[in-house]
């Protein structure tokens, strides 16, 4: 017979083998949405991502891309890969660490001890490798990890690297004895420099980690001993988030500065001195630990040096910046800017502990810590931070309520009763909102989705308690395959586990809790989230869900312990209680399959493709942050796609780092056409321009305007009388931008049919308050580009971004081009579609050009964020059959239609709120039955959805509400305009109805 290494070792391996297999089947073939097409791309050519940036996932990923052998269309779903394959050498460890934790129970020897060489009975054996199977593959098909299993995102691997640390840790613990046990320690330490690569919340496990080493170290282990070992642990995670993580950096940017300006040394002197003071030190802390002959303190000496080893991997951010990549975000290509980009500074920050609360005004702006820049052989504050100052009465301890942005009171309001923008929030509704949102909504919430069951994919969709049957419920959320009902029996399980560890072995449950709190409580108050997010963040909790795995692993035990009275035979109860215990992932994998399967899901990238071919040769295209942009990056700088667009983001423009990129080439596109220098765009300077009226000035020519910005002129200068700098302002709302006909003519930029509609001069009215950076990039672009190079919208950027420049938009494809010719059709009231429709060329894009791939499969699943997209097609469909009926070609606009329903069928992608767009056309052609089947259709779906949601809370449902609530109203206008009277009442009882009762 095996012995029990031996058949833990191959056990695991197949756990590993099974779990590597779903996940290798399930992940998506190319980029998903948010940070995945980032991340592909940078991987692909180490370019430098978002901060903190992340090195270690990118030199890995870059290492899967070169098994593409050259075919770039392979290096997506071999990134995607790696996040597969850390998700299952996760599942692996935290296989060893549950029969690590279970052979101390089985063999009833608690505690921390060396039992490698104790030899558990076959039954013991099964027994034991059935509670590490049950708990590893739970948590194989758990909603959130395997989601991260899917897709190029770092959240995979920095699960990997937390259970790599716990079961190193506990192999140590094995070993403690030994006089070479600390080799584990090391390894430990440099698994955790290599993680802070990745993310950092790996280091969340470290206490946990202190106590087994305070545990085995220590034979009588007292409350003051494990306070103080808390500490410790906590002041160690302290000292790499904030000593070596950004204090590092600091410190070396700091004897670079005073080495290069007030020694007078070049550039980069001073990091090579602090390098060499610094391993100067450890030589001494090495030389001491040998003269002491301290084993303690030589150990700590080296894992400070290999967590310094793993942290080495972000050399390569400041080296790939320093070459001036494509994508190289915050430009952290010195030591100062690098310390910038790992504190996130960008991002700003949140009140933790103490600050100040919702209604707090800031009663002073002092000088924070200042930003430097290379000029003349010394470094220059080009600005200081701003650092707010409040009242102290305006501030509180542990301040959850605290952003005035009246989109978040808004939202405060849903969950804590009484909060206004004009009071102050009191102690008892600032912790209101903490235990209700905070760790209700925002974390106990997710962890009931992943072990009692999910509502559905809709965001706030709840627990669902009970089975998955939708009886009464609206067909998006009954339909939805992400409504997953798994019995609760995971947590169930997982609880037994939790009181059975408690009893037998409360040291080892203590350390468990730890992990459990420290990567999930811990995180919601570090976090200290907003009331409303973008999507669902359920992915930064799963350390949490990982310790429940092994409660509900250790949960096979105490079902064994139970039945023990009726099943005598060791060898029998084991196998009853292991095959009753799979029937926990069992259930998990089958429930959750449909909705995990991404295996033919080609949506973001076929939409980032479509939106390049919608411009022009050699066009520029201003676009949103992350689903708008990062799937362009991945095409452009993986694919090859249309490398001669530049992509423009028009939140980074309001930064000087990105306008200083967009000034450089870029593959095939030459640089933006931007006038300004780098004078009036650093940070700090024209970051907004408020409006202060001039009755002088009736209207602003934009390149004048843009001539008397350069010059900083004292015609547009104003100042508020408080001591701040004076502020480049405009002195009128009405903008004009003369055009030379002649010249636009012989472009041929302007369509024959629309010769009529150009204009000698360009007049548009900015109703903003103020302009910020990147629209002033926008009218230097129009000043300057004199209409050689195309420039688009993507119709998908917010309008309030577009400057009021709808009357001169020509709608091609998915992006809107600017011209010097005036829409007609344009409604200043906001009453009409915005661009005029290039029939032909619309056309040729959407029944030709255009990828739809998967589109027609109702098999794949999207979810709420994936839906988005397609509801712009249809919407650019729509409008290109109204434009070809308007002129009277009813040929090409049944084909237009037949081809929207044909590509994006209901039974794939649900009927949306741009379908009653198509209902008037539906009948101009000829296609009653399907504009009438539409009507039916979207009525009977709003009628069973308000009432579902009039029943639940409605404030957490308010976008799907309203959408019922638009989409019954463009139902009963469209039947109007057809003249079904009938289900146009209908329709508007039913609006009627519902909008009287909120």
């Amino acid at each position: 017979m095996r012995s029990y290494k031996s058949l833990n070792n191959l056990a695991g391996w197949l756990v590993f083998a099974l779990a590597t297999a779903v996940f290798l089947l399930t992940i998506e073939p190319t980029a998903s949405f948010w940070d995945c097409g980032e991340f592909i791309a940078c991987s692909y050519k180490l370019l430098v991502p978002h901060p903190p940036g992340a090195p270690t996932f990118l030199l890995l990923g870059r290492l899967f891309s070169l098994l593409s052998f050259g075919d770039v269309t392979k290096v997506s779903v071999l990134i995607n890969a790696l996040s597969a394959l850390s998700s299952s050498f996760t599942v692996l460890f935290l296989f060893w660490i549950i029969t690590m934790l279970a052979k101390k129970l089985v063999l009833h020897r608690p505690g921390m001890h060396d039992d490698r060489l104790l030899e558990p009975t076959f039954g013991q054996t099964l027994l034991i490798l059935g509670a590490g199977a049950v708990g590893a593959l739970a948590y194989a098909f758990s909603d959130s990890f395997w989601f991260n299993a899917g897709e190029a995102e770092v959240y995979a691997m920095s699960s990997l690297c937390t259970a790599a640390v716990v079961w190193l840790m506990l192999k140590w613990e094995n070993r403690a004895d030994e006089a070479d046990s600390d080799r584990w320690l090391v390894l430990l330490a440099y698994v955790i420099g290599l993680s802070i690569g990745v993310h950092l919340l790996n280091l969340l496990a470290i206490p946990a980690l202190g106590f087994i080493y305070y545990y085995r170290r220590t034979p009588n282990p007292t409350t003051m001993g494990g306070i103080i070992t808390l500490v410790v642990s906590s002041l160690i995670v302290g000292l790499i988030l904030a000593g070596i993580i950004p204090g590092l950096p600091t410190l070396a940017g700091a004897f670079e500065v005073f080495f290069v300006n007030t020694v007078g040394l070049p550039f980069n002197w001073g990091i090579v001195i602090f390098l060499l003071v610094f391993v100067g030190l450890i030589w001494l802390g090495f030389r001491q630990s040998f003269q002491r002959r301290s084993r303690l303190l030589n150990t700590v000496m080296l894992s400070f040096v290999f967590i310094l080893i793993g942290y080495s991997s972000y050399l390569i951010v400041p080296i790939r910046s320093g070459y001036h990549p494509t994508i190289n975000e915050n430009n952290p290509e010195d030591v100062l800017s690098f310390v910038s980009y790992l504190k996130r500074e960008q991002y700003g920050d949140r009140p933790l502990l103490y600050g100040p609360q919702l209604n707090a005004q800031p009663i002073a702006q002092n000088e924070g810590a200042p930003r430097y820049v290379r000029q003349n052989g010394k470094y220059v504050v080009a600005e200081y931070r701003p650092v707010l100052e409040y009242r102290p009465e305006d501030k509180m301890l542990l301040p959850r309520i605290y952003s005035s942005d009246p989109l978040h009171v808004y939202n405060y309001q849903k969950w804590i009763d009484g909060i206004s923008k004009d009071v102050k929030p009191t102690m008892g509704q600032n912790l209101g909102f903490l235990f209700k949102y905070q760790m209700g909504h925002m974390f106990w919430r997710y962890f009931m989705w992943n072990y009692v069951g999910r509502e559905g994919d809709l965001q706030q969709s709840g627990i669902l308690w009970g089975s998955a049957d939708g009886n009464g419920l609206p067909e998006r959320v009954a339909d939805s395959p992400a409504r997953n009902a798994f019995f609760a029996l995971p947590l169930m399980l997982g609880l037994l586990g939790l009181f059975f560890h408690i009893r037998r072995d409360g040291r080892n449950a203590f350390i468990v809790a730890l992990l459990f709190l420290f990567t999930g409580l811990a995180i919601v108050l570090y976090l200290n989230q907003p009331p409303i997010e973008p999507r669902e963040r359920d992915y930064t909790f799963a350390g949490a869900t990982f310790a429940f795995a092994i409660w509900i692993g250790l949960g096979v035990l105490a079902l064994a312990e139970l039945l023990q009275s009726v099943l005598k035979a060791d060898t029998v109860r084991a196998g009853v209680v292991t095959l009753l215990g799979l029937v926990v992932p069992g259930i998990m994998v089958s429930q959750g399959w449909n909705d995990h399967d991404r295996s033919d899901r080609y949506l973001s990238v076929d939409s980032a493709k479509n939106l390049l071919n919608s411009c022009a040769p050699n066009a520029i295209l201003f676009t949103n942050g992350d689903n708008d942009t990062f799937p362009l990056w991945y095409a452009q700088e993986v694919e090859g796609i249309r490398t001669d667009v530049r992509v423009a983001v028009l939140s980074y423009l309001n930064t000087d780092w990105y306008i200083d990129q967009m000034k450089r080439d870029s593959y095939k596109s030459e640089p933006l056409p931007i006038s300004m220098t780098n004078a009036n765009f650093k940070q700090g300077t024209n970051d907004y321009l408020p409006f202060a009226e001039n009755p002088a000035v009736k209207e602003v020519d934009v390149r004048q305007f843009m001539q008397l910005v350069e010059q900083n002129s004292p015609l547009l200068q104003v100042s508020y009388g408080d001591g701040s700098k004076s502020l480049l302002s405009f002195p009128s709302r009405n903008f004009y931008l003369p055009v030379d006909t002649a010249a636009v003519e012989k472009m041929g930029i302007v369509p024959a049919s629309r010769r009529a509609q150009l204009v000698p001069r360009m007049e548009w009215t900015v109703s903003k308050s103020a302009i910020e950076k990147k629209s002033l990039v926008i009218l230097d672009i129009l000043a300057t580009n004199n209409w050689k190079r195309p420039v688009y919208f993507s119709s998908t950027v917010d309008s309030r971004d577009f400057m009021g420049l709808q009357p001169y938009f020509q709608l091609e494809g998915m992006a809107y081009r600017i011209l010097p010719a005036k829409d007609p059709n344009y409604d200043p009231k906001g009453g009409g579609d915005e661009g005029y429709v290039a029939e032909d060329l619309m056309y040729e894009k959407l029944m030709k050009t255009f990828a739809y791939r998967g589109l027609d499969n109702p098999n794949i699943f999207y979810d709420e964020n994936n839906l988005r997209f397609p509801a712009n097609y249809r919407d650019k469909f729509s409008r290109l059959a109204d434009a070809l009926l308007a002129d009277g070609d009813k040929v090409r606009a049944k084909q237009v239609l037949d081809k929207a329903f044909e590509v994006m069928p209901d039974k794939a992608i649900p009927y949306d709120y741009y379908i009653p767009q198509f209902i008037p056309a539906l009948v101009a052609v000829g296609d009653t039955k399907r504009a009438n089947e539409i009507m039916d259709t979207m009525i009977g779906r709003a009628e069973r959805g308000l009432a579902y949601y009039s029943t639940h809370n409605q404030a957490l449902f308010d976008q799907e509400f309203q959408t019922y609530l638009l989409s019954l109203n463009s139902i009963g206008r469209a039947a109007e305009a057809i003249g079904d009277r009938t289900r146009a009442e209908r329709a508007i009882k039913l609006l009627n109805e519902y909008y009287r009762g909120r």
